[in-house]
């Protein structure tokens, strides 16, 4: 395979299992060095990682809670020390439907914890660096399309976070880094579409006429490929699925 990312350094957030996982493979296979960030999953990460080194890469295994500033900075720390430049930020790490956490936790991971983390990171980034924000359909489009109420607080707090990113736009393209949103339909392998179908049938039969959803594996590769395509100007949106 073609190492087009020889030399480079990407952070995956949320990378211990399904999405970020792949996302992190990939960018490996395409000749990236990988920082590996998890919040609790360390065995599933401690896999990925063994993945990525069998692919001769070098990984930095990162556990950290991008919600909480001392870990993030942390975090970013031991990539300044390990490899000193992040040249693709992927923030794929999301959440909201756990069990057990505050009121606003959903804002505080999918808008606050995502600007946080990449107005910490742009020190670390050369021009022509590039941040990648991972959404769904449902968050993008968050206000003009019907989702599950399980979902609503999700939707709402991911759309912010993308506005919020946006916003800082300008700020972003003075230091030459641009930013580029992917969105996709209810992945199949996930928890949504489990959702979708206990929660809300005539949703998921909506959702059954619109084409066979992605698969964890057509994501993440839509996500690496928009990474990495240079053409796309900052802003973009990559939308992967039905929309």
């Amino acid at each position: 395979m073609d190492q087009f990312l020889l030399g480079k350094v990407s952070l995956v957030t949320g990378a211990s299992r399904g999405i970020g996982a792949e996302i992190a493979v990939n960018l490996a296979e395409l000749g990236s060095d990988v920082v590996l960030n998890y919040r609790s999953k360390s065995a599933r990460a401690e896999e990925v990682a063994e993945r990525i080194t069998m692919i001769g890469r070098t990984v930095l295994l990162s556990k950290a809670d991008i919600t909480v500033r001392a870990e993030l900075a942390a975090m970013l720390l031991d990539v300044e020390t390990t490899f000193g430049r992040i040249d693709l930020l992927i923030l794929n790490a999301s959440g909201g439907l756990e069990r057990g956490k505050a009121e606003d936790y959903a804002m505080s991971l999918n808008r606050d914890a995502q600007l946080r983390t990449a107005e910490l990171a742009m020190s670390l980034m050369p021009p022509g660096a590039r941040i990648v924000f991972v959404t769904s359909h449902w968050a993008h489009f968050h206000g003009t399309k019907p989702i599950i109420p399980e979902y609503e607080a999700v939707a709402k707090s991911k759309c912010a976070g993308e506005d919020a990113l946006r916003d800082c736009m300008a700020k972003f393209g003075e230091k030459g880094i641009s930013l580029i949103v992917v969105s996709g339909d209810v992945i199949e392998g996930t928890i949504t579409p489990k959702l979708l179908a206990r929660k809300s049938p005539r949703l998921a039969e909506q959702r059954a006429t619109g084409g066979a959803m992605p698969t964890v594996e057509e994501f993440a590769a839509a996500i690496v490929s928009a990474a990495i395509d240079v053409s796309l100007p900052s802003g973009h949106t990559i939308f992967v699925g039905s929309v």
